[in-house]
């Protein structure tokens, strides 16, 4: 079983609209001009570089926006012209929702359990309804239609609807959710914000997104073994520094984790816990608020890292830029590599146009773990290589501007651009019709 990043590819339409409260860099940026072309062109460059290791490196498609049907159901009538005109009146927040690309974050599109962990002996996708925060729960129809084109194998497969929405099955997806594993055995860590059905919401400076009811729906929904699973509870110190999801502070693979003492509760007794169920191949790296608080820890993102495994058996940890210029953050990571684990190499790299809105390298990854069976099993030209990558640059430069105000959301020609774009993309990843645009 390998480890395949699927990363989302950045939509034509990102922007800073300050959507997301809690994710301090998206309220940040609000307003600020944003350039398209050059933020899918950075993630393909991390794409190309995480191949470039001898990572297995997938990619999965935007979605469309702006999201007229949505804006339809909201009561906006009339052409599509006269549907973004309307929805961008006043303030324009109508718009703004139905426009943002955040589904380029993938760590947040489903939760992943592979076949070795689950009854049947497949692959489990549970995709993640992300009811928390409404532009994005708008992603969830859209990422099961790809899901189910690209994943359709259903001796390999399944493909779950999400949970039910609202606030009691609020899901974040992989974003909360971690996989660590020894020769000793597995264990899957569900993070979580609250537990709804107890009503016991703490009062707190940001949203609790990820409640502990979804988390154990999903590993039910998944028929992951019960003594894989454990859920726990989330920090609320460092949800309430901005760390909206678990992997801001926290990150692992294989026998090994990395994290900041403010990303669960209890940390002592956690890594306990974990030492118990994995045994002494068991590693980690744990930064204390005084080597590097959880504030600087989320303004430069070294725990959205991904941590990736190399063919040696070693592991590399590719951190965001931001992570480099941050002394306290870089300090903690060179120590990572010095310390007595796994880990052997740092590699930094620029993801500054998803950095502005709260993504590190991690988000932009959903992680699949794949037997050679279950990969020969996938669908569609969505694995990266040479000739791939060249095609998916130059699909970039001719679909996408490089620069993009609220002003061009309500345009209706960057609607067509968008839909003309897409229909081209999921042609050159043989993918078939998975918008509803493309459908009669």
């Amino acid at each position: 079983m390998r480890e395949v990043n699927f990363d989302g590819i950045v939509g034509a339409t990102h922007n800073y609209a300050g959507l997301s409260r809690g994710n301090l860099a998206s309220e940040r940026h609000e307003g600020r001009a944003s350039n398209p072309r050059a933020a899918a062109l950075e993630g393909l460059a991390k794409m190309r570089f995480v191949a470039s290791l001898g990572v297995d490196q997938a990619v999965l498609p935007p979605q469309p926006r702006p999201d007229v049907a949505t804006l339809r159901r909201l009561g906006f009538t009339g052409k599509d012209r006269d549907v973004l005109a309307k929805a961008a009146a006043d303030d324009g927040y109508f718009l703004r929702l139905a426009s943002s690309a955040s589904s380029m974050w993938t760590a947040n599109a489903a939760t992943v359990v592979p076949s070795r962990d689950t009854v049947d002996a497949r692959v489990h996708f549970v995709v993640a309804n992300l009811s928390a925060m409404f532009h994005r729960s708008l992603e969830a129809p859209v990422t099961v239609s790809i899901f189910r084109a690209i994943f359709d194998d259903t001796s390999h497969f399944v493909v779950h609807d999400p949970l039910p929405p609202g606030p009691y099955f609020a899901d974040e997806g992989a974003a909360n959710h971690l996989r660590l594993a020894t020769p000793t055995g597995a264990v899957h860590v569900f993070g979580w914000g609250r537990a709804a059905w107890a009503n016991d919401e703490p009062r707190g400076r940001y949203p609790r997104r990820q409640t502990r009811e979804a988390s154990e729906a999903t590993a039910r929904l998944a028929t992951l073994d019960d003594r894989l699973a454990l859920t726990w509870p989330q920090s609320l110190r460092g949800i309430d520094a901005g760390a909206f999801h678990t992997d801001v502070l926290a990150v692992g693979t294989g026998s090994f984790l990395m994290l900041h003492e403010d990303a669960f509760v209890d940390t002592p007794v956690f890594l306990e816990e974990l030492h118990k169920r994995l045994g002494d191949d068991f590693s980690f790296s744990l930064a204390t608020r005084a080597e590097l608080s959880a504030e600087n820890a989320v303004a430069s993102y070294p725990f959205n890292s991904q941590i990736v495994g190399l063919r040696d058996g070693t592991l590399a940890v590719i951190a965001p830029a931001e992570a480099r210029e941050q002394p306290e953050a870089r300090a903690f990571l060179e120590r990572v590599v010095s310390d007595d684990n796994p880990v052997s190499a740092i590699h930094w790299v620029d993801v500054n146009a998803s950095m502005n809105n709260g993504g590190g390298p991690a988000c932009l990854r959903l992680r699949v773990p794949l037997d050679d069976d279950e990969r020969l099993a996938v669908r569609g030209r969505v694995f990266l290589d040479d000739a791939l990558y060249r095609d998916l640059v130059r699909w970039v430069e001719r679909n996408y501007r490089d620069r993009l105000t609220f002003d061009d959301l309500r345009d209706p020609a960057l609607l067509v651009e968008v839909r003309t774009g897409l229909d081209e993309l999921t042609t050159l990843l043989e993918l078939g019709s998975v918008y509803d645009f493309q459908k009669p």
